[in-house]
């Protein structure tokens, strides 16, 4: 269907963004339709204001609108432990639950030589560089649970181990409420390694396998 050409080039931009498809473009295109003149405005600064004044942080690479983000610049903050993730999604993701309290490093991606990414293209020189400072004793690999995250995770483990840091990886597992016989293998083989000891009713330790 050929739209209107304002409102075609509107849905055309709502496309470039990532996961959002033609149906849900024309959907964004028509609510901003139906906003009033001030509140279009207001989008519109926003997505500009956003734009110019967010940037990586300068030690950790989260978010941020100022040199250092608040959760580096926070000193209640443990850190002694850092939670390497691939984007700033993960950090908005972990800091919802509020039972972390250690500081982050954002890799900006996950290795994966079909699209090009390798060790270089990431901020795996930044993480070491941290880690020379001798302040960190932990580091938890939050890199996502598909084959570029693994690798990633794999790939920075065996980096580190000379170093004698601590290194965790998530017990990524069967979601709450989910069925079974519906998870794929990947999600299986984890939950399975990370599974623990039953004790009265409640988890205990992580079995060896």
């Amino acid at each position: 269907m050929d739209y209107i050409l304002p409102l075609q080039k509107l849905i055309e931009q709502f496309c470039k963004l990532k996961g959002v498809g033609a149906r849900t473009a024309t959907r964004y295109a028509l609510s901003v339709l139906d906003m009033s003149e001030a509140d279009a405005a207001a989008l519109a600064e926003s997505i500009l204001d956003a734009k110019r004044n967010v940037r990586p942080c300068e030690v950790c690479g989260n978010l941020t609108d100022r040199p250092v983000c608040e959760i580096c610049s926070d000193a209640r903050r443990d850190k002694s432990i850092v939670c390497v993730v691939e984007d700033a999604k993960t950090v908005m993701a972990v800091e919802r639950v509020r039972e972390y309290h250690g500081l982050y490093h954002v890799l900006g991606g996950a290795i994966s030589p079909a699209d090009g990414i390798g060790p270089d293209q990431l901020r795996i020189g930044e993480l070491l560089a941290r880690i020379g400072e001798g302040d960190i004793k932990e580091l938890i690999l939050a890199t996502n649970p598909d084959v570029a995250g693994e690798a990633t995770a794999m790939y920075l483990a065996r980096l580190v181990a000379p170093l004698g840091i601590r290194t965790t990886r998530l017990a990524y597992g069967v979601p709450v409420g989910a069925s079974i016989e519906y998870a794929d293998e990947v999600t299986l083989m984890r939950a399975i390694a990370g599974r623990r000891e039953m004790e009265n009713g409640f988890r205990t330790n992580e079995v060896e396998t």
